[in-house]
């Protein structure tokens, strides 16, 4: 008996979220294939110009967005971001530092805090328990 490797493949919509970028402002052909998993893993390794400049540029998409105003993507949606950003956009926003991420900033620190406590007091009983 002889196995097959079968090509594992996945939807261009899978590989943008596991490359971080925005579907819609990949190259046609990307977004119209489909992408293995030793494609994904080439383009994670040495990434061509065009995924450069989308993830030094944008638009990012919400979890990238999110992540780089330091909030959650809930709190984006409170406040108001429901479109992929850019770089630059990202940017002024930081600058302005509009109410609202304020606000959802200091949330995310609380909820970050709340969980290494958790964390931490797991970790005690643990040792406690052994």
């Amino acid at each position: 008996m002889t196995s097959h490797q079968n090509t594992q493949t996945m939807k261009p919509a899978t590989a943008a979220k596991k490359l971080g970028v925005y579907l819609e402002a990949t190259p046609v052909e990307f977004r119209e294939g489909v992408v293995s998993r030793a494609e994904l893993n080439a383009l994670q390794a040495d990434p061509p110009p065009w995924l450069q400049e989308l993830r030094r540029n944008g638009p990012h998409p919400r979890p990238v967005v999110a992540s780089r105003l330091g909030v959650s993507i809930a709190g984006l949606a409170r406040g108001g971001v429901t479109e992929p950003l850019t770089t630059e956009q990202i940017d002024a926003l930081r600058e302005e530092r509009p109410e609202w991420l304020e606000r959802e900033q200091a949330t995310q620190a609380e909820v970050r805090k709340e969980a290494e406590r958790i964390k931490q007091r797991n970790s005690e009983r643990a040792r406690h328990d052994n």
